[in-house]
């Protein structure tokens, strides 16, 4: 009799362990973690349902760190703390902090946070949040970069300031000095300051966001008759900074052909909003991967994967097209939220390399 309620103790601890969210239980030799950026759209309030549908997104993802644009705080509320609590009542443990523009989710407890570029007028903001995964400290940068002067629109003939018809510019040395107009490249520069101490420090350091600017990587000699570029190869600001600090751009890791992998996040086709309000130049192809995932190079650190995460259509020349790319796709549940595609990153950690 002894035996058999010993057994039953022994069954019902198990039962105990299972569905247990916060992942500060395990330990081992290797880590693997999530990375999913994700603009929300205004919070996700354009869309019906859109923040019922973040959540689900998020859930779906099994996202470990969530970098999210467009946090606005409507009607003096915490985003943060919303949505904190919305996951945890379905069952799953976040944490974050208050912030505004940009901000950040993780399942494994914040250390402290920092406001690294403040948002003022709307050009752009970013944080960091320092994270204890499991031993192993991470800084996690988020950001939403300035939208104005955004150049790639004048390349196909809108104004990037004002989304007023215009000639395409197509000089390369006056795209670049238009584009650094913008307050994206300060932004940038502030996160990569700060993130060299974490570097230092022996952190693994993630940024996330949407740059409002295309890639370095995308521009190049066999795409550039591709989404009205006009045959044009652009050095792009923000990415190329990234590169010269030894990021790496995880997507464009994982799929290095941007010409069967443009891994295009904006505009995102959403059939519950109007066409008008999907896109800034109705009679262009505006499709850009403009949300991104980069990591610095770590011993041990190894990126496993990275997609588009969201649907495969998307507006171009004010219709709603399919990509017809190679590009690998999931989605969660229920409906879209946004006018961006998200990206999802995943990643190994060895920590006894």
């Amino acid at each position: 009799m002894k035996k058999i309620i010993y057994l039953f103790c022994i069954f019902f601890l198990l039962l105990s362990c299972v569905g247990k969210t916060n992942k500060t239980d395990v330990v081992s030799d290797t880590e693997t973690f999530k990375v999913l950026q994700f603009n929300i759209w205004q919070e996700g309030t354009v869309v019906p349902g859109g923040y019922e549908a973040i959540v689900q997104q998020i859930l779906d993802s099994k996202a470990d760190f969530v970098t999210l644009s467009e946090v606005r705080n409507y009607n003096d509320t915490r985003f943060c703390d919303r949505i904190v609590q919305s996951l945890k009542d379905s069952g799953q443990v976040f944490y974050s902090f208050y912030s505004y523009d940009s901000g950040i989710l993780s399942r494994y407890p914040i250390i402290d946070s920092t406001t690294v570029y403040p948002c003022v007028d709307d050009h752009g903001s970013a944080y960091r949040a320092l994270v204890d995964m499991n031993g192993q400290e991470v800084a996690v940068y988020t950001t939403h970069l300035d939208y104005l002067n955004d150049t790639y629109y004048d390349v196909k003939g809108y104004n990037g300031s004002t989304w007023k018809k215009r000639t395409p510019m197509l000089d390369v040395d006056s795209i670049l000095a238009d584009n650094v107009l913008s307050k994206r490249d300060d932004g940038m520069k502030a996160i990569l300051e700060k993130a060299k101490e974490d570097r230092a420090k022996n952190r693994i350091v993630i940024i996330g966001g949407d740059f409002n600017e295309p890639s370095h990587q995308d521009w190049i000699e066999s795409t550039k008759d591709m989404f009205d570029r006009h045959g044009v190869v652009v050095p792009w600001t923000v990415s190329t900074m990234l590169a010269d600090e030894g990021y790496v751009d995880a997507y464009r890791k994982a799929h290095p052909d941007p010409a069967t992998h443009p891994g295009i996040t904006f505009p995102a086709d959403n059939p519950l909003v109007d066409i008008s309000k999907l896109t800034w130049t109705p009679d262009a192809d505006e499709r850009e991967r403009v949300d991104f995932i980069y990591y610095a190079p770590f011993d041990g650190l190894e990126l496993d994967n990275a997609i588009i995460w969201g649907p495969d259509g998307s507006i171009a020349y004010s219709k709603r097209v399919k990509d017809n790319t190679q590009d690998p796709f999931g989605i969660g549940k229920g409906i879209w939220p946004t006018d961006h595609k998200a990206v999802l990153a995943s990643f190994t950690l060895n920590k006894k390399k």
